[in-house]
């Protein structure tokens, strides 16, 4: 697995969830400042993920924040070296980073996730939020143009009329507001969140690593489409699925099924 880049001063650590799991857990780890981002730390984030990505040995991803925050946002001290800086280049982008990664990222958010923090927040698949987990996006509030997505994604998940109030009066989501919302999949006790996340991570992990990930990708890919070209891409990639598939893995998948349906009567 992994390890933290040399260079993030273990400000991004990177682990197993527990020895021997294919869950890695990434951690944002400036408890001080609140989880802020320096450009340093952006980069040792995209690292991460672009290892972690490259990584056989991981099926899904954890990504949480230490301490009172999940990511206040990018370090305002630094704000020049980070806005100035090539913000074009993916490799530095951990957003872009973390869109590129195949396998499934699952967010542990914990207290404050703030504009750059949000916008991460919203690159992970699934989030898992504690209750007193908040999202805030202060780009207008402080003149910050937005350019890791969140004007584009956040009113694709809970309606553009909700997004442009959220982003136009820096209105703070709750964790209650955001499972409502359907931004949140789960809400649980502060003390919870990363065990929480972990446990939906290690249920991903169980199954067929394969289809995980094309399983992902077809998601992702069709939300760009309108339904009718994302049903098209589905069947084109499950022939694909399938015409690739051996005569020997057909028979493990059989075997693999009558082995579930001798165990527990069949629900379809």
């Amino acid at each position: 697995m992994a390890a933290a880049s040399p260079d993030s001063g273990d400000l991004i650590q990177v682990g197993p969830a527990r020895p021997g799991s294919p869950v890695a857990v990434v951690t944002i780890n400036r408890p001080g400042a609140l989880n802020a981002l320096t450009r340093p730390m952006m980069i040792s984030l995209a690292t991460a993920f672009r290892r972690l990505a490259a990584d056989d040995g991981v099926a899904a991803i954890v990504l949480a924040g230490r301490g009172r925050a999940f990511c206040s946002g990018v370090d305002l001290t630094a704000a020049e070296e980070v806005f100035k800086g090539d913000v074009k280049d993916p490799a530095a982008n951990p957003v872009a980073q973390m869109e590129l990664c195949r396998k499934p990222i699952i967010g542990a958010v914990a207290g404050f996730a703030v504009t750059a923090g949000f916008e991460i927040a919203l690159a992970c698949d699934i989030l898992v939020a504690g209750r007193s987990a908040k999202f805030l996006d202060t780009h207008a509030k402080f003149g910050i143009f937005p350019s890791w997505g969140l004007s584009q994604k956040l009113s694709r998940v809970i309606g553009p009329n909700r997004a442009r109030e959220v982003s136009l009066t820096c209105m703070p989501i709750t964790a209650e507001m955001g499972e409502k919302w359907g931004l949140v999949n789960h809400v649980v006790d502060d003390n919870q969140v990363l065990n929480k996340a972990v446990e939906v991570a290690e249920a991903i992990a169980k199954n067929n690593r394969n289809l995980v990930v094309l399983y992902k990708s077809v998601i992702n890919d069709g939300l760009e489409l309108d339904l009718e070209h994302a049903r098209a891409l589905e069947k084109e990639r499950a022939h694909s699925y399938y015409n690739g598939m051996t005569k020997e893995q057909f028979a493990n998948m059989q075997k693999f099924i009558q082995g579930r349906s001798s165990k527990a009567p069949s629900k379809l």
